[in-house]
């Protein structure tokens, strides 16, 4: 299968975000120790980039909707690769805390205007396997990446993670100036018109089934480490392994989804998907 260049960048500032997201979980233990705080504290990093996710999306896209779609992608992995820099040399945990925040910021933002730049792209009837390619980078970095820099971390020292974070976020940068299309402005969008769609009983539905199962999904991912090997007995050395195969099983997940919901639509695959769920939380 021939891949549109077109979605590479977006893909790649996916891989950047979830590379950043995810990898911190399996290193506090290590930033608890070298910033001289509990693994509690060390535990609201992943709190401040959470709350940053949530202010910064509804704002940024809010305020960017009058601007071509490539100029504010481009911006917006200015800010994440500044930030997750940044996040490299902070001398203390309060320092920490502020630029983990502002990290989260353009997270929410870069996925919400990539996935309408990604069905724009796509052909008709290949929209949500387009946007599935994007949220590729998200699992792939679960898949690849995070083990890989965890591994780092662990190794050398948990400050190459972030500095690794932002050499990625160059490089979307790079392939998002050179491949992605120049699209027009929605001059005639406001700030409000983007928040009608709360008017609708159906959208809160899918806002608090998207909280639920993102929420049990970062509750299991952010203690992990100590989850796994305080309680289930796994070894430090092999947690590499377990978020591989956590980040296989989302990789495979968020493609077979796109495909699926193609053929099927979003609300039968959602349903598909929803009761899969559920059998393997019983088993």
């Amino acid at each position: 299968m021939k891949i549109d260049k077109r979605i590479i960048p977006l893909a790649i500032g996916g891989l950047g975000i979830g590379t950043t997201e995810f990898t911190v979980m399996g290193l506090l233990p290590d930033i608890a120790k070298t910033l001289e705080i509990t693994i509690p504290q060390a535990g609201h990093l992943i709190s401040a980039y959470a709350m940053g996710v949530v202010i910064g999306a509804p704002l940024l896209i809010g305020y960017s909707v009058k601007f071509p779609p490539k100029k504010v992608l481009i911006a917006f992995m200015i800010l994440f690769t500044l930030f997750n820099g940044l996040s490299a040399i902070a001398p203390n945990y309060g320092t920490m805390l502020i630029i983990r925040f502002m990290s989260g910021l353009p997270h929410g933002a870069f996925f919400g205007v990539g996935t309408v730049v990604a069905a724009k792209m796509a052909g008709k009837g290949k929209e949500a396997f387009y946007i599935s390619m994007m949220f590729t980078g998200l699992t792939v970095a679960n898949l690849v990446m995070v083990p890989l820099v965890t591994y780092i971390g662990h190794t050398f020292h948990w400050r190459l993670y972030f500095a690794i974070v932002a050499l990625i976020g160059v490089f979307a940068l790079l392939f998002l100036k050179l491949w992605m299309p120049a699209m027009e402005a929605n001059q005639d969008t406001h700030f409000l018109d983007e928040l009608k769609f709360l008017k609708k009983k159906q959208s809160w539905l899918v806002l608090a089934i998207t909280a639920i199962g993102f929420g049990g999904l970062f509750t299991w991912l952010s203690y992990i480490t100590p989850l796994m090997t305080g309680i289930s007995g796994v070894e430090s050395s092999q947690m590499a392994y377990v978020m591989v195969l956590a980040g296989a099983g989302m990789v495979v997940g968020n493609l077979a989804g796109g495909i699926i919901s193609d053929k099927l639509g979003p609300e039968k695959t959602c349903a598909v998907l929803i009761f899969l769920m559920m059998i393997s939380l019983v088993g």
